[in-house]
Formats: structure tokens, sequence, C-alpha cells
């Protein structure tokens, strides 16, 4: 082995000019497969912070009676199913140790009336429980102006993309009751038209589903914010508080399923079909509603009715859903926690299946997978124009080294001997060369890492995996880019060793 060594380094200062060329192209494979990985690496642990811990979770569970498992970008807009049994699904996912926490939402399509000139804008609208949303999803959402919701207070939080796209498009600018109108998220186009936009302190939405009635609810705006990331798309998504998204969408108000009934008219209700002029004994038969006539209610418009600042203490849970978000212990693996989660929910008969992240977000998911799989199918680009090359150089380098391999064959060295050279030869040059292209690509992406690159745009934040460029290099990572650079040395010492071996003394002779 010292002696393949000696002469394998012999010859690589021998022919210097070709162990450059070669070293050169090592190093630089090298290198680029480390940023790639980083890279891939780095998108992977982005998408998992910003769509996993920031809008959607790992996984979620959907009725059994649901279709489709986009529930969160269906370009049709098609009703998510409900979910009415969710105290029953609480009790149940507290037995799996795996499943670290989780949080139900409603989630269902919406129109946004302009009660100005009867124009409606479609939107998803996200029904929340606020003080466990904010514990489920810690720091997923940026207050520009006003607050975030109180308990059990009727409202709505609007995105500052939704906002803005509402000022382009019907001269409407929602805002805070008493907040400073902040330009900095409006856009030039809403900004240079700020005088003569029309301020709205609430907005009346219009449930859109048709498996059940809905209705026009108004909602006052308590807070302007900004998704973490990809804000363009997930700031099509509300949050409203989960009564006012009930009703709404039509469903069972947690305050409808709680309210309690008077011992006296439990009595009523019990009399014989004779007694029915007991219903009109104790009262008129049409009850005047006590409507506001503050001058903040008036000036919104009559399309809805402005209810109570705050109610009656009840308990969300007890009303309809939609989705029950989850977060997974580290170290789960995904489709196979919600393989066994399946069979888990079949067992107990919940009503209810689970679905991955990818698979919720629909558009978005695919598109991440498919960016990745972009990348990783760049480097493997890379990978193998590094192993053409180098065949190319090496079977040259045998070609033009005929007459001394043919004398080393005329002495008395076997074709074993002629592989283990140009092996030796080979993999001394990738271990030099290849391993100062990963030390010099480890560097490479701590210092694109310290650059802090930030962008707004949606298409590259997916390349990112967030608003900020964080390639990420594991040991994992590491260790798959050294796998890698063997496995291009040994490919592309394959043919160039075979024309070396295969050189005779009369060759050697011959070229003389």
């Amino acid at each position: 082995m010292n002696l393949i060594i000696k002469i394998a380094w012999r010859n690589i200062m021998r022919h210097r000019g070709k162990s450059l060329v070669i070293g050169a192209i090592l190093f630089t494979g090298a290198l680029l497969m480390t940023v790639g990985n980083g890279v891939i690496s780095g998108m992977d642990a982005g998408l998992q912070k910003n769509i996993v811990e920031g809008f959607c979770g790992d996984a979620l569970l959907v009725s059994d009676k649901q279709e489709s498992d986009n529930v969160f970008l269906d370009p049709m807009g098609k009703a998510v199913e409900p979910v009415n049994n969710y105290k029953a699904i609480d009790s149940a996912l507290g037995a799996i140790p795996y499943v670290k926490k989780w949080l139900p939402i409603g989630k269902n399509f919406a129109m946004a009336l302009n009660d100005d000139g009867g124009v409606a804008d479609g939107v998803f609208v996200l029904g929340v429980d606020m003080e466990k949303y904010r514990r489920f999803f810690d720091g997923n959402l940026k207050l520009f102006a006003g607050r975030f919701l109180n308990e059990n207070e009727p409202g709505v939080l609007i995105p500052t993309g939704w906002r803005k796209q509402f000022g382009e498009y019907y001269n409407v600018l929602f805002t805070p009751e008493g907040a400073k109108i902040d330009t900095a998220m409006l856009g030039k186009d809403v900004t240079s038209r700020l005088a003569d936009m029309t301020v709205k302190h609430s907005v009346v939405y219009m449930g859109m589903n048709m498996n059940n009635t809905t209705t026009d609810v108004r909602v006052p705006v308590r807070g302007i914010v900004k998704y973490r990331s990809l804000n363009t798309i997930w700031g099509n998504f509300p949050i409203v508080d989960i009564e006012s998204y009930r009703e709404c969408q039509g469903y069972f108000s947690a305050q409808a399923t709680t309210a309690s009934v008077k011992k006296e008219d439990l009595d009523l209700l019990g009399k014989a079909d004779g007694s029915l002029d007991d219903l009109f004994s104790q009262g008129d038969l049409v009850v005047t509603q006590k409507v506001s006539t503050a001058p903040a209610a008036l000036a919104e418009g009559s399309l809805a009715v402005t209810r109570d600042t705050v109610r009656k203490t009840v308990d969300p849970d007890a009303g309809t859903f939609n989705l029950v978000l989850l977060r997974f212990a580290k170290g789960q693996k995904l489709d196979k926690s919600v393989e066994v989660l399946n069979k888990f929910l079949a067992e107990k008969k919940l009503g209810v299946r689970a679905v991955t992240w990818k698979k919720a977000t629909g558009m978005i998911g695919s598109m991440a997978g498919l960016i990745k799989t972009s990348l990783f199918v760049f480097v493997m680009f890379l990978f193998f124009v590094a192993i053409i090359i180098i065949v190319n150089t090496l079977s040259m380098a045998a070609i033009e080294r005929t007459a001394e391999i043919g004398m080393m064959r005329a002495i008395g060295a076997r074709k074993g001997f002629i592989r283990a050279m140009f092996l030796g030869e080979t993999a001394t040059l990738s271990a030099v060369f290849g391993g100062a292209g990963v030390l010099v690509g480890i560097l490479a992406v701590n210092i694109i890492t310290a650059f802090n690159i930030t962008t707004d745009n949606d298409m590259v934040q997916l390349l990112y995996g967030g608003d900020t460029f964080r390639p990420l290099l594991s040991l994992l990572d590491m260790a798959l880019v050294v796998v890698q650079l063997v496995i291009v040395t040994f490919i592309a010492v394959i043919y160039p060793i075979r024309v070396a071996s295969n050189i005779t003394p009369l060759d050697a002779v011959s070229r003389e």
C-alpha cells in the first residue's frame, strides 16, 4: 500500500498540469455539492419552521366525509366538512404520546362585503380561539396596528396582504378603531389614493357554505397583522373569533350548545297540545330587538347587526370546527406517524382522519417539493458533469502515459498493480482537492447564513424555506457530501483504469 501511495504521489507531481485540472474539477464539484446540500437542508428546515410552525402544523384532522385533502388552498373554494365532536377528539388525542399539541380551528370560504356598493371579495376565513391559537403558533403573527383579540371577544385580525388588495380594488381601508393608519405595508397604489379611501372599522362576512344556511356577520377590526413568512399567500386568511366564524358559516356555536333553559320553559315545552294558549300568556308574540344607535354603529351601514363587545363566558370547544391542527414530538417520521394515527382514529370511530401538511396545503406543499427536487436534480447534474470531465481527463492521461505504463508492464507490473496505481492517484486527488472543496463549502454556507439575506417575494421564500436564506449543514449532510465524493471518484476512475490496464509493452514500443 505504501508503495502504491508513493508512486501515485510521484505521478501526480510529474503530471502537475493534468493533476491540477482534475483537482480543480473535484474541488468545484465538492464545493457545489456541499453548498447544494446546505441549501436543500436549509429549505427543509425553513419550510418546517414557517409552514408547519407558522400556519398549519405537522398534520391535521379532517372529517371522514371530506373528499379533498387540500383543505387550505382548494382553488374551487369548496366548503371543508364540519367536525362536531371535538370534545371526544380532544380526549382521544390526550392519550397519544407522540402528538405534542393540537388546535381546533374553523376554515371556510366567505365573502367580505363592501356595504357602500354591494361589492364582495372572496376570502378564506380562519375561526380560532385566539388564546389557544397564539399558544399553538408562538410568534407567527406580527402586529402592525391595533391589538390581538381578547377572550370571548368578537373581532377579526386582518393580514396586511388582504388589506392592501381590498384597498386597491375597492378603495376601502380597514383599520382598527382609534388606530393610526400605517402606510408601510399598503403599497404605492393605495398610499397615493389615501385621501380618497373609505376607512372602515368593521367587516361584514357572508358565509359561503352550500351545506347549510349561512348569514352576514359584522365583526370589528381589532388588529392589522402580517404572517411571519409567505404573507402574500397566508395573507388571504383573516383570523376571526370562533363564535363569529360559526355564526357566519351557519354552524352550531358554543353559545347555542351551552344555552341554559329555565324550569318554567321546560314545563311549557312539556305541556299538552291543549295548553298552547300558555305560549302567549307571558308576553308579546313579537319581541323588539335592542339595536345600538351609536354613531359608530350607524356609520358602518346595516348589512349586519352589531353585537355586544364581549360575549357571555362559554366553552369554545363545545361548538363546530372544521380542522384540528397537530404538532408531533421531535424526531417523529411524518408519514409513518400519520399512518399510525389514522389506524388509531379508525379504531376509536371518531369520524376523522389525519393528513400531512404537504397534502393539506395543496399547491404550496407540491411546489415546495418540486423546488426541493429541482435543487437535488441540479446537484446530481453537477455530479455527472464532474464524472464525465474526470473520465475524459484521466483517459487522456492514461493514453499519453502509454510508454510509461507499457515499460512497467514489461518489467513485470501486473494489471492489478496498474489499476491500484491509477485508483491511488485519483483517490489522492479526491482526498486533497475534494476535501478542500468540502471545507470551503462549509465555510461558504456559514458566511451566507451570517449575511442574513431576506426577501419579501413569496416564490423566493419558497426557495429559501422562509423569508430568510439560511443554508444549513448537519453532520448527516456533510457525511452525504463525502459519500457523493467517493462515488464520483470510483465511477470516474472505472473507464480510465480499464484503458490503462489494457496497455501492453507492445503498445509502448509501437507508440515510440
